[in-house]
């Protein structure tokens, strides 16, 4: 993670200045709250989520991780100014800076948890960064997808690498090559939005689904989804071998052991994340 363990030891007494945080019944939503920059990623925004993220990787009490979006844009991608080397001194945020680059696809990579986004308004450019790292992506039709970078004069590289994770090869680079914009129902149908939902209802359906998933138990998903990152990267026929490995370790947990131990008795089982 950008941020260690005792970096974010003081996390409660911080201050952000574009995300709104709450904490509850395991679930940690956070709300990118630019609304009037269109939620437009700046290097305050990367930073602070950075933090959080790392908060959340490093906090066994926090089993889900929601992301939303305060006004008319879940996010508009990148902040213009930003990239022309402006400086955000003005803030007021009280994380403290990163001692290393913050790349916006990586973040994503070792936090090891559930993350859900709820996506009711148009998103943009680097904007789909932040829902290619997320495991569900909940949608309405008032929301829209618009990849337009090539029709600047841009291609979206790390925007194409956080797709090709998710979506089929040729529907990724016809994309980047149309510069179209998509609908709820096509980002569903192309894979990815998870879940296409009415707009009264969505609220309702994300609460469900974090209890739902914080009632499972944290070690085996946090397990589960480090294994899902690390087997990418070991050949095809060793990959079976390096499973069994990673459920021999499994078993080892207190939540493994907790788990068989309330299925016995016929009891509801009582997970520490461990």
């Amino acid at each position: 993670m950008i941020y260690t363990e005792q970096q974010i030891k003081d996390f409660k007494q911080q201050h952000f200045a574009y995300l709104k945080i709450e904490e509850q019944h395991h679930i940690l939503t956070i709300q990118l709250n630019r609304p009037k920059q269109k939620n437009a990623l700046n290097e305050i925004l990367l930073q602070e989520l950075a933090y959080v993220l790392s908060y959340a990787h490093y906090t066994n009490d926090i089993r889900v991780i929601n992301l939303t979006a305060a006004g008319d844009i879940f996010c508009a991608g990148a902040d213009l100014k930003t990239l022309m080397g402006h400086r955000d001194t003005t803030s007021g945020s009280s994380i403290p800076t990163a001692n290393q680059k913050i790349i916006l696809g990586d973040l994503w990579e070792d936090l090891h948890k559930p993350c859900i986004a709820k996506v009711c308004t148009p998103v943009y450019a680097g904007g789909f960064l932040l829902l290619g790292g997320c495991t569900h992506v909940l949608a309405t039709a008032s929301s829209s997808f618009t990849l337009s970078e090539v029709k600047r004069g841009i291609w979206p590289f790390q925007v194409m690498a956080s797709l090709l994770k998710i979506m089929p090869e040729r529907k990724v680079l016809d994309w980047c090559i149309q510069g179209k914009t998509w609908s709820a129902a096509e980002a569903e149908a192309a894979g990815l939005v998870t879940d296409l939902v009415a707009e009264d209802t969505i609220d309702e359906r994300l609460q469900t689904l974090s209890l739902n998933i914080a009632s499972n138990a944290p070690s085996a998903i946090r397990l589960g989804l480090k294994a899902y990152r690390d087997m990418q990267a070991i050949p095809e026929e060793k990959q079976q071998a390096f499973l069994q490995q990673r459920l021999m370790e499994l078993l080892n947990t207190k939540d493994a052991q907790e788990g068989i131990m309330a299925f016995r008795q016929k009891r509801k089982p009582n997970w520490t994340g461990e």
